[in-house]
């Protein structure tokens, strides 16, 4: 592709075939349009909500519960069919949703695209369709107006353009038709960033303020926004960890279930069972052994989490991402809004060698300046607030800055020291003025003093010494001219310095100790401004800024910076306790992420190149970037396409990536990370769109937040499977031992079901939505390849299985082998209460149940005694007696099966007091 911005306008008119003055003509856009096609971005392959829908039945696990429906029908259990495919068809349809949201996000940028343009065409001004744009033709632009295609300027008066949509940056760029930064291409062969090509517009972004025209240099996908919208379509949605995890758990379960089918079929048949008896019975085991609930539980839990996070600010756009996000390693985080508070404060002040200190929450009180010093300082103050054209305005009893960030941080320096713009303009109004452009790099205002009727009276404080100070330096007419800029260009216009209220001559001496401090306020990460100030004399017109500006008073430096949110740094340590590595990623100079980085935590190396610019980035492919991203926690000078090549970077080192972004140009990178999170107040729709995460309070803090909740969701969803696996495990014990002590059938078919749907069900359902463990972010992140079985699950399974198992079986025995007609019903009851006191038990995985509360978890104290009842409607109901072929148990037997079934919770309870003291 051409280097446009790096070519002359002759050049670029003469490449495209172009005219100035007339544009292209009518002809020349036909043959154009069928060589370049439309301007437009275009979709590749988009699914149907058929597809969609079809490949949500696609997974092992799906699949077992569409065969245990169909079997449900079979065996003529309507009800638990109805129950198992509501859960496969409400599973379908959250699959949907989400992937439908997901193709929204080239609706998103197709909705950048702007319908009507004004192009010069046949030597007229004409209004065309922006889809009939074409590479050569003549654009007017205006205030208000979307850049239909990506340009070349060719004229630009004061004109300003948003390029939040595409760079990220939040201020709007100074437009020019100039050449620029041509040599430090040629000198170090670094690609020039978007954000820096000052000739050029792109499609997406808007023109704030001023006027122009452009001439197309690239139209459609050929476009930055084309090719955004092109690594949309080919990057691929990641699984989720849990997605991994379920698959292969899904697998495992399909071949232990057709196991367990065979065996108890065969046993069955070999000790002379009826053939069609022993098919029901090890079907109905198939049945059982299939966790039916799980997707239901999985699907709950994490609709509650996303509903808790809402409260949180943190919007979950695509379920999964709920649990994704208790398996994250590592948090790229832009700097400015997420880790600070996105308003610049100023925090040094300096005059001639003597600094002032601010703390950033020292707004309560107006400090008071005085002596010699402070009357530099009260000139300084005052220069950054009359030289400004930020307002303070007060707004629903609280106070609101509008305009440019670093203007409003002087006005509310002022305000803090009592020098309000109210009072500085009564006593020095504004006659005249200088404004400020990229090119000058300062800004200057001439003002009157006592103007408008202000009072020695009204004067307190540090309003009096200024007034003072400023009578002091008065010549006649009383007139100053004050400048603000940078302190290189204010210094080269001074001659001279305030020294103990004399103006001194600004030396060799002088200029090295204002360079040194400026460097060192610099290395601090502030952003540093000059003022200075001078009388002028009645003969000074004010219509000459060259004559104005000259000979000015050097008074001293602001230094400022976007301090930390409060809540960050707490934050950040919660992240590395807990395993995660934060990373911070900012369009900023190096120093000032540095500065930022070590302010609020994150780990910064000793090593030379700590941070890695944007530059650096640029030049390295995936697969180099590598051992870069495993030990630099900053970036700086980062354009928003480069997040996607440290995305990449990262997950090919197996890390779970969590990647905050708010421009158009982010959303590649949102889309590809494990979880993209996009800001919720200045971030775009594209961004919105390609995220799984919405930061409504676009805070760091909130992220942190999300990962608890998310440990905490696989935290639940593990205490369920350990559930309903081990009460599996149970029932199978039960009815693979009976046989062989010459016992008939242990449960029923319909039996099993009850326990399978009944008891698993509701008390799985409440243990998901159990609070957080107190050691939730004390622990490491999964690992990505770690089975749902890690860490003694199993094990556990396994020995707790076998015990409900046992504990249920051997009374039953007992009961049979002295005839009591019951003792299936002894067996049915205690493996069903043994399920349900082992649900209070599993409320944490090392913790004992006393220690955080026993009815803090209310509904699973509920599901306990519905299912209670529920079993005893079985036992004592006539009509459910003749269905579940049950028998009435004298109430001192039932005490005592009570008691029995109490054992599991007892014993998982010591076992977990064992874990502790031996871990």
């Amino acid at each position: 592709m051409a280097d446009w911005h790096l070519k002359s306008i002759q050049e670029v008119v003469g490449e495209l075939g172009s005219d100035l003055n007339r544009g292209l003509s009518s002809e020349e856009v036909r043959h154009r349009l069928e060589r370049y096609g439309r301007n437009e971005l275009k979709e590749q392959g988009r699914r149907t909500l058929l597809t969609m829908f079809l490949s949500q039945f696609s997974s092992v696990l799906i699949i077992m519960l569409l065969v245990a429906c169909v079997i449900s029908v079979l065996l003529r259990e309507f009800v638990d069919a109805v129950a198992i495919f509501a859960i496969v068809l409400l599973n379908a349809i959250l699959g949907v949703v989400q992937e439908f949201r997901a193709e929204q996000t080239m609706q998103a940028l197709k909705r950048l695209a702007v319908p009507k343009v004004r192009v010069r065409r046949d030597g007229h001004i004409m209004e065309v369709s922006a889809r009939e744009l074409v590479p050569g033709d003549i654009v007017l632009l205006e205030a208000g107006v979307h850049i239909p295609a990506d340009g070349r300027l060719i004229e630009a008066v004061n004109l300003r353009v948003s390029e939040a949509t595409l760079t990220g940056e939040s201020e709007p760029v100074d437009k020019s038709i100039a050449i620029e930064n041509t040599k430090c291409k040629m000198e170090n062969g670094d690609e020039i960033p978007l954000v820096e090509r000052k000739n050029m517009v792109y499609m997406g972004t808007a023109v704030v303020a001023g006027r122009g025209a452009m001439i197309v240099t690239t139209t459609g996908m050929n476009t930055e926004l084309g090719k955004i919208a092109e690594m949309l379509q080919t990057v691929k949605q990641e699984q989720t960890p849990l997605e991994k995890r379920l698959v292969r758990l899904s697998k495992e379960l399909a071949v232990g279930v057709l196991i367990i089918v065979g065996v108890i079929f065969v046993i069955g048949v070999m000790r002379g069972g009826d053939l069609k008896t022993m098919f029901l019975v090890a079907v109905s085991m198939a049945v059982a052994a299939v966790p039916e609930g799980l997707p239901a539980v999985v699907t709950i839990t994490q609709a509650l989490g996303a509903r808790r996070m809402l409260t949180r600010n943190a919007l979950i756009r695509r379920l999964n991402a709920v649990e994704t996000l208790g398996s994250v390693t590592v948090i790229c985080s832009d700097k400015t809004g997420t880790l600070t508070q996105n308003r610049m404060t100023v925090t040094m002040l300096d005059v001639a060698g003597d600094r002032l200190e601010l703390s950033i929450n020292d707004g309560e009180r107006v400090r008071l300046l005085q002596g010699a010093s402070g009357q530099a300082f009260v000139l300084l103050i005052a220069g950054g607030v009359l030289c400004n054209d930020a307002v303070m305005e007060e707004r629903n009893g609280g106070v609101k800055v509008i305009g440019d960030p670093t203007e409003g941080a002087l006005v509310v320096l002022g305000a803090r020291f009592g020098l309000t713009q109210e009072v500085l303009h009564k006593l020095l109004p504004r006659i005249a003025e200088v404004p400020f452009s990229s090119e000058r790099k300062r800004m200057s205002t001439i003002h009157r003093l006592e103007g408008n009727g202000f009072s020695l009276d009204e004067a307190r404080g540090n309003e009096l010494l200024l007034l003072e100070t400023l009578r002091e330096f008065s010549l006649d007419g009383g007139r100053f001219v004050f400048t603000k800029g940078a302190v290189d260009v204010i210094l080269e216009l001074s001659a001279s310095v305030l020294i103990d209220s004399k103006f001194q001559s600004l030396d060799e001496e002088w200029r090295a100790r204002i360079i040194e401090g400026h460097n060192r306020l610099t290395q601090n990460g502030m952003r540093v401004l000059g003022v200075a100030f001078r009388p002028l004399k009645d003969i000074e017109t004010e219509h000459c800024p060259e004559m104005l500006e000259k000979e000015l008073c050097f008074v001293g430096m602001i230094g400022m910076i976007d301090p930390a949110r409060p809540e960050v740094k707490d934050a950040v340590r919660e992240c590395r306790q807990a395993g995660i590595r934060p990373v911070m990623i900012t369009g900023d100079h190096p120093l000032t992420a540095m500065y930022i980085a070590s302010d609020i935590g994150v780990e910064v190396s000793e090593e030379e190149n700590a941070c890695v610019t944007g530059a650096d980035l640029a030049k390295m492919s995936v697969e180099e970037l590598k051992p870069i991203v495993a030990r630099t926690n900053v970036f700086a000078r980062v354009a928003p396409e480069h997040k996607l090549k440290i995305v990449m970077a990262l997950q090919s080192l197996n890390e779970v990536v969590a990647m905050t972004g708010d421009g158009v140009n982010d959303a590649p990178a949102l889309k590809k990370a494990d979880i993209g999170v996009a800001m919720g107040i200045t971030g775009t729709d594209v961004a919105k769109e390609a995220a799984e995460m919405v930061l409504l309070d676009d805070n760091f803090a909130t992220i942190v937040a999300a990962v608890k909740e998310g440990r905490t969701i696989y935290d639940n969803i593990k205490k369920f499977i350990r559930y309903t696996f081990a009460s599996n495990a149970g029932e199978i014990i039960v009815m693979l031992i009976a046989p062989f002590f010459g016992m008939p059938l242990a449960l029923t078919p319909l039996q099993i079901l009850w326990v399978n749907l009944v008891t698993d069900g509701l008390p799985g359902l409440a243990l998901g939505i159990e609070g957080p463990e107190r050691d939730v972010m004390r622990k490491p992140p999964r690992p990505l390849g770690e089975s749902i079985f890690a860490h003694g699950m199993a094990f556990n399974i396994i020995w707790s299985g076998v015990f409900l198992g046992l504990l249920s079986f051997f009374p039953g025995w007992w009961a049979w082998r002295n005839g009591n007609p019951a003792w299936q019903t002894i067996i049915f009851t205690v493996l069903t209460m043994g399920q349900l006191f082992h649900s209070l038990s599993l409320r944490s995985q090392r913790e004992s149940v006393f220690t955080f509360g026993f009815f803090t978890n209310r509904t699973l104290i509920g599901t306990f005694i519905t299912t209670l009842i529920l079993q005893l409607g079985l036992i004592y109901l006539p009509i459910a007696q003749r269905i579940f072929q049950t028998h009435s148990l004298p109430l001192p037997q039932l005490l005592i099966i009570l008691a029995l079934s109490s054992m599991v919770f007892w014993v998982v309870e010591l076992e977990k007091l064992f874990r502790r003291h031996f871990q």
